[in-house]
């Protein structure tokens, strides 16, 4: 297989033996960046200079630069601050994060602790999805072992420095990804998004400054600070540091997660995937998850994957869920499970939002049936327009861009399936 599949940051190599304990993270480097630092007492502001120079960038979907989000935390506010990891993968398309719990549990409990202590935080929740139940019992049993061994508590190797860390179990809601909607769960509230300002680094988890961050980016923290910023950011491409873990899906002959150098070409990316199902032709690619916009065959063969190389597309990487349908798909069909799915994971808080992914499920579920007319269609991309920015979080874009860019490119599937345009 190509070299480029033996870089690893957040999964732990091929045939290691039990990856998920303690004694084999250990054998990996595992707590070598944690120990230094309590051994050294590193300034906050170290650790969070040497993420930025990284270039790390949030591995959830909006590719925020991370250490400019641990800097946003107020550096002289007293009181209790939180570190909070997003482990509620939702996203259709996408199952990276569970890979990361069930095989390098603790990677993520070092990162955890190293953004905790960056940001002055001495406690820590890990959001889990509820449906992850391995991935769950993983973590908490790594859990365990850290603080059998030291790593977590009170008076860490006798430093004066504290971290405590928890876990918490999803209530089965996508929007709960959204990092207020998680909040709001974990403080045992329904999970529905908060207005911003003020932001969580104000007030956040329980009325306190919080840092939120994806599975994957923070368990990409220990090896930046164990081997510099400049070695992760010399694996990836410019403005897109490092390794990304790419769950590929669909009508492949190898599914499953790719952690591979971000920038590598889509091609190499389908090849290492199995290639199409059947040797049967590429139609369309979803590359960053069901709520960003579709991406036609012959122009994602000529793009790379990253954050620069996709929005040039008219996409977005996302969480790096590449969605492969070849030339068999129903583009109609596919846009309808996707809009059902946003019409019952909405949380109902915003009117666009809450009716608007309803009446878009409803027309292309008409349009499928063979009862649509040609008002459908410019209502469909008029209501899709009308949602798109309109509403607290981002579930509104999530929901509209799909619909836009199935429209825009695939619209003659939409066409051939009104009556009307068979008659004429």
């Amino acid at each position: 297989m190509s070299p480029i599949c033996e870089i690893r940051v957040c999964l732990p190599p091929e045939g290691v033996d039990s990856p998920w304990t303690l004694a084999s993270y250990r054998e990996r480097g595992g707590y070598q960046a944690w120990e230094r630092v309590l051994r050294n007492q590193t300034p906050r502001e170290e650790i969070i200079e040497t993420i930025k120079s990284s270039g790390l960038r949030g591995r959830g979907g909006a590719g925020f630069p991370t250490g400019l989000k641990l800097s946003f935390m107020p550096r002289d506010g007293v009181g209790q601050k939180y570190i909070v990891c997003n482990s509620d993968e939702s996203e259709p398309g996408t199952f990276k994060d569970r890979d990361i719990l069930r095989f390098n549990p603790h990677q993520v409990i070092e990162g955890m602790a190293l953004a905790g202590y960056a940001i002055g935080a001495t406690v820590g929740f890990n959001y889990i999805r509820g449906e992850y139940y391995e991935p769950w019992q993983r973590f908490e049993a790594a859990l365990a072992e850290a603080r059998e061994a030291g790593l977590l508590g009170d008076d860490l190797m006798e430093s004066g420095i504290a971290f405590e860390l928890h876990s918490q179990r999803g209530a089965g809601a996508y929007i709960c990804g959204e990092e207020t909607a998680l909040l709001e769960s974990l403080e045992g509230k329904k999970g529905q998004p908060r207005f911003k300002p003020p932001f969580p680094a104000q007030v956040g988890a329980f009325g306190k400054p919080t840092t939120v961050n994806n599975t994957e980016t923070l368990a990409s923290i220990p090896p930046i600070v164990r081997n510099g910023p400049d070695w992760f950011a010399k694996i990836g491409v410019e403005n897109s540091g490092g390794t990304k873990i790419y769950s590929v899906s669909g009508h492949v002959n190898r599914p499953g997660n790719y952690e591979v150098p971000m920038g590598i070409p889509f091609r190499d990316l389908l090849v290492l995937a199995g290639g199409v199902q059947e040797g049967r032709a590429l139609k369309a690619v979803i590359p960053g998850g069901s709520s960003v916009p579709v991406v036609p065959a012959d122009t994602i063969m000529e793009c790379t994957m990253d954050y620069d190389g996709l929005a040039q597309a008219g996409s977005a990487l996302g969480a790096g869920s590449v969605i492969v349908m070849d030339e068999t798909t129903c583009m109609v069909e596919v846009l309808e499970r996707i809009s059902y799915f946003y019409f019952v994971e909405s949380c109902g808080q915003c009117t666009p939002c809450r009716e608007g992914t309803g009446w878009l499920y409803r027309m292309i579920k008409r349009i499928r049936s063979g009862a649509g007319t040609d008002e459908d269609l410019d209502r469909l991309k008029s209501v899709a327009d009308r949602i798109e920015g309109r509403t607290i979080c981002a579930l509104g874009d999530a929901v509209a861009w799909p619909v836009q860019s199935f429209l825009k490119h695939f619209r003659h599937e939409f066409e051939a399936m009104i009556p009307s345009r068979e008659a004429a």
